[in-house]
């Protein structure tokens, strides 16, 4: 484990004066956890840390406190141990960044970028993270409101990317680009995404965007099957607000957050995405994102 030093240095967990609140949020379906959820609230609790248990964890075992994912903010935990993977960890994202929360994302054997830590190796990470021995990646998010009829109809947060597409039975949709209220251009394609770096290596790259380093302060907006051969992605500050206007007639238009979050879109609506007031901050050990990278996407070595 990385002995640089982190952020914030947590104090310790036998020290009375601030028990710790820990999140365990967990994928389901995942029939190992049966074993792994009861064995680490126990591993937690002995430790005089405060457990909280989302309900899909919940189904696994009969856990002592229990509160809904959308919930869990309240608990202002300081860690969330987050056992699945990029899916779930996105949800997660969402649901406690807001609060500062420290994340961990275990992987249970999907591809996981965002997942360093293998399950066999969860309890020796949380021992790193009692000593301090951890790094942090602060990693932008977007906060995305639809606009209708001059007022603000929804608005969520998302860590990877906003995407305004056709529904399923759609014609090609007619989008129209704002940056900072500038006029950029007229699409007519199967959807615009509008990416953070964390997103850049997911839906923005399967449809041609380029690959950003989380650190880096931009946002990309890559058009999805554009009819306009010269339409290609656009990377912006993260300090712009970007606008998609619809021009559906009458045909339906659909915004998704991190391919969890949905609503329909009508025509004329608008998607107004800028960068959230806070970040996901999550907790890396040893590898770099190029690393990462070159493990996830199998990049061959020097």
């Amino acid at each position: 484990m990385s002995a640089e030093k982190p952020e914030d240095m947590p104090e310790s967990p036998q020290n009375p004066s601030h028990r710790k609140t820990v999140a365990i949020i967990s994928k389901p379906d995942r029939p190992e956890l049966s074993e792994a959820l009861p064995a680490l609230e126990k591993w937690l609790l002995q430790r005089n840390y405060a457990v909280v248990v989302d309900q899909e964890s919940a189904a696994y075992f009969a856990p002592a406190i229990v509160v809904p994912r959308s919930e869990l903010a309240a608990q202002a935990p300081d860690l969330a141990l987050v056992l699945g993977g990029d899916g779930t960890l996105l949800s997660a994202a969402r649901a406690v960044a807001k609060v500062g929360t420290l994340i961990l994302g275990v992987n249970l054997g999907t591809l996981g970028f965002m997942t360093e830590v293998p399950l066999s190796d969860l309890y020796p990470a949380l021992e790193a993270i009692e000593k301090g021995h951890y790094i942090v990646d602060n990693r932008s998010m977007l906060s995305c409101s639809l606009v209708r009829g001059g007022g603000i109809h929804a608005t969520h947060s998302a860590l990877n990317e906003a995407v305004v597409s056709k529904s399923a039975i759609a014609r090609l949709n007619h989008f129209e680009l704002f940056v900072d209220a500038e006029f950029v251009s007229s699409y007519r394609a199967d959807g615009l995404i509008v990416s953070t770096p964390t997103g850049s290596t997911a839906y923005s790259l399967g449809a041609g965007g380029p690959i950003l380093k989380p650190d880096v302060a931009a946002f990309v907006i890559t058009p999805v099957s554009p009819h306009g051969l010269t339409h290609r992605p656009v990377v912006v500050r993260d300090t712009v607000e970007i606008e998609i206007q619809v021009k559906t007639g009458d045909e339906e238009a659909y915004l998704s957050l991190d391919g969890q979050v949905g609503m329909p879109m009508r025509d004329s609506d608008i998607v107004r995405c800028v960068k959230a007031e806070h970040s996901a901050r999550l907790l890396r050990f040893k590898k770099t994102f190029f690393e990462v990278l070159a493990t996830k996407l199998k990049w061959g070595e020097r």
